[in-house]
């Protein structure tokens, strides 16, 4: 977990921090010198998270929240101020794709297409509502969105109510940007494309032609890893990022260069 000491004295708030893409950024974050705040639904998932980061210091805390639910977000944030004192990146990185549940727009359930914009969307806004109040406080920092490349294709396997979900956290965050950027908070969107992580894409991992289909569209040879989203965040998280606002960086390893 040693860095270089990028994020040295910045406190984070990372959603979906229980496993995947949002642990990993946990551990990279902190050993960039930044203290953790770690939220996730699952208990035992951030108990291990923070286990992972903290070493017998002042590295990490924990919530245990459902990112859609307002109350519990606004707690999780204060706790964090109370704990830290101050806030300074806000990485939202919580988010569901129900291959199984989430289809076509014929055919997904109401309750689905709610519960998949709750968590990918509306989680967003809550963290963002309570917690960048808190970052212009601080003088000002970053939000970083995770987004997916699904907001810029169509899919013949369509999740309407994820791809819908990302296409408006592109949008959320250009406003957030022109919103806040004059007060010292700049805001930007990464949108990855495959990922090996075991809850998004086990699917694909254990299906050879599903996986055989998929590589063939990537110029690159391979499906992204945890760490090559987490890379770009820490850029965005720092200040070596304090002239980037607005900006949707695609990491996909070339898959959209096939229709752009």
């Amino acid at each position: 977990m040693e860095g270089t000491g990028r994020l040295e004295g910045k406190v984070a708030v990372i959603t979906g921090a229980g496993s995947g893409m949002g642990r990993e950024a946990c551990l990279v974050f902190a050993g960039e010198g930044a203290r953790i705040v770690a939220i996730d639904l699952d208990p035992a998932a951030l108990a291990t998270t923070a286990s992972m980061v903290d070493d017998g210091g002042d590295a990490i805390t924990v919530f245990e929240a459902d990112v859609s639910d307002e109350p519990q977000v606004r707690e999780a944030i204060r706790s964090a101020v109370d704990r830290f004192g101050e806030l300074h990146i806000l990485y939202n990185n919580a988010g569901v794709r129900w291959r199984d549940r989430d289809l076509g727009v014929l055919d997904t359930d109401e309750a689905i297409w709610d519960r998949v914009m709750a968590i990918n969307l509306k989680g967003m806004v809550w963290i963002c509502k309570h917690g960048i109040p808190e970052l212009i406080r601080a003088g000002g920092g970053a939000v970083v969105n995770i987004g997916s490349v699904s907001a810029l294709l169509g899919d013949t396997v369509p999740q309407d109510a994820y791809t819908a979900s990302k296409g408006a956290v592109i949008a959320l965050t250009k406003s957030l940007a022109v919103q806040f950027g004059p007060q010292g908070v700049r805001s930007n969107a990464v949108c990855p494309g495959p990922i090996e992580t075991p809850l998004m894409t086990e699917w694909l991992l254990t299906d050879p032609e599903a996986k055989r289909i998929r590589l063939a569209r990537n110029p690159s040879g391979r499906f992204g890893r945890p760490e090559d989203i987490v890379n770009a965040g820490i850029y965005l998280a720092s200040d070596e990022s304090t002239w980037t606002n607005g900006a949707v960086i695609v990491l996909d390893g070339g898959i959209t260069s096939n229709y752009f």
